[in-house]
């Protein structure tokens, strides 16, 4: 089955799960402030952590380097403020264990050492090894 669609119809269903195991616990409106709770202050953290890379990125620029590490840190922020505003309680977990930068290190070093194993092995297959000899024509070139 498409993995797309897992996502699709796996994501609501598990967050509507949660929203009725959690609401039955702590009653309907704890459970929407809850939501509304997580949404604010984990994009108001989203911003601090987004101006906080920014920063870095621009250190890096100064010191005429590649911010490689800030520009997909700024992108994992991005897509975890997207995770926060969208209700749900394993979205929200999701959004804020990629928010801090201790799990967002971990997280992308996992996904960043698969590619570069892959880069690595297609680089060692790029050239032939050999030796060359000159040879002079007749007339001594």
């Amino acid at each position: 089955m498409n993995t797309a669609l897992i996502l699709i119809l796996g994501i609501p269903l598990i967050e509507i799960y949660l929203f009725i195991k959690v609401g039955s616990e702590i009653g309907a409106l704890n459970t929407i402030l809850l939501i509304l709770t997580t949404a604010i202050v984990g994009i108001w953290y989203a911003r601090y952590e987004g101006f906080n890379t920014l920063r870095s990125g621009m250190s890096q620029l100064v010191k005429n380097e590649l911010p490689l590490y800030e520009i997909i840190s700024g992108a994992a922020i991005a897509f975890a403020a997207l995770l926060l505003i969208l209700p749900g309680f394993a979205t929200d977990l999701i959004g804020i264990l990629l928010i801090f930068p201790f799990t967002r290190k971990i997280i992308l070093s996992k996904y960043s050492k698969k590619k570069t194993k892959t880069k690595s092995n297609v680089k060692e297959k790029n050239y032939i090894e050999g030796e060359y000899e000159d040879i002079e024509d007749k007339d001594g070139r």
